[in-house]
C-alpha cells in the first residue's frame, strides 16, 4: 500500500521541521522503486509562503485539493502561533488527523494538535523551551521532557527541529520494518537517534 504523507506548511515554519520528514519519505520511496509514499506539501492557501528566515516555498496543495492524507505531519515554527487563533485551520488539522492512520507533529506543530484536541489522552513532547505552553493548551495530555519522539500509535509527536527527522525514521520503520529505515538514514547520511519512541 502506497501511502500519502501530507506535510502542513504555513507562513514561518521552521525550514527543517517540515524539510526533514518530507526528506525522509521521499528518500524511503525513491529508494524503494516509488511504493511506499507518496509526498507532498499542503497549505491553507495557493501560491508561495515565506517559511523561517525567508525560504520561498511553493505549496503542492491547498486545503481545498489535497489527496486524503494516510500520515499527516504538522510542523512547527514561530508560524505556529497566529494559527492557534484561526478556527478554520485548526478545524482542518483536527479533521484530517481524525481520519489519518497517523497524525504526526514536528516541534511546535503539536501546539496546533492541542489546540485540535487530538493530544487529549496522549503523551506528547515539543521543542524544549514550549513544554509548559504545550501543557497549558493541552491540559488533557502527559507532557514528556526526556524524549526525542513519542508514538502512541495514532499520535505521534517530535522534540524540537531535527527530531522530526528522528520520528519520521521510527515511522518508516513502524510501517516497512527497520531494515528499510536504516537504509534511509544511510543515504542521507544521518545518525538515526532512535529511543524506540513507545509512549510511556
Amino acid at each position: 500500500m502506497k501511502r500519502n504523507v501530507a506535510i502542513f506548511i504555513f507562513p514561518d515554519v521552521e525550514v527543517l521541521d517540515f524539510c526533514g520528514p518530507f526528506e525522509v519519505f521521499a528518500v524511503t520511496d525513491e529508494l524503494n522503486d516509488r511504493k511506499l509514499f507518496h509526498t507532498y506539501t499542503v497549505a491553507e492557501q495557493p501560491g508561495p509562503l515565506l517559511a523561517r528566515n525567508g525560504l520561498k516555498v511553493v505549496p503542492d496543495h491547498t486545503f481545498a485539493d489535497c489527496p486524503k492524507p494516510d500520515v499527516l505531519v504538522v510542523p512547527g515554527g514561530f508560524g505556529t502561533r497566529p494559527l492557534l487563533n484561526r478556527p478554520d485551520v485548526i478545524n482542518w488539522i483536527r479533521a484530517r488527523a481524525d481520519t489519518a492512520e497517523i497524525a504526526a507533529s514536528v516541534c511546535t506543530g503539536s501546539l496546533l494538535y492541542a489546540k485540535a484536541g487530538v493530544l487529549d489522552g496522549q503523551s506528547a513532547t515539543t521543542h524544549y523551551l514550549r513544554h509548559d505552553l504545550l501543557r497549558e493548551l493541552a491540559p488533557g495530555a502527559r507532557v514528556v521532557e526526556d524524549r526525542r519522539f513519542l508514538d502512541n500509535g495514532h499520535v505521534v509527536t517530535s522534540a524540537g527541529i531535527s527530531a522530526g527527522i528522528d520520528m519520521s525514521l521510527h515511522l518508516v520503520a513502524r510501517l516497512h520494518g527497520a531494515g528499510v529505515a536504516e537504509n534511509t538514514a544511510r543515504y542521507m547520511e544521518y545518525h538515526w537517534r532512535n529511543d524506540g519512541g513507545a509512549a510511556r
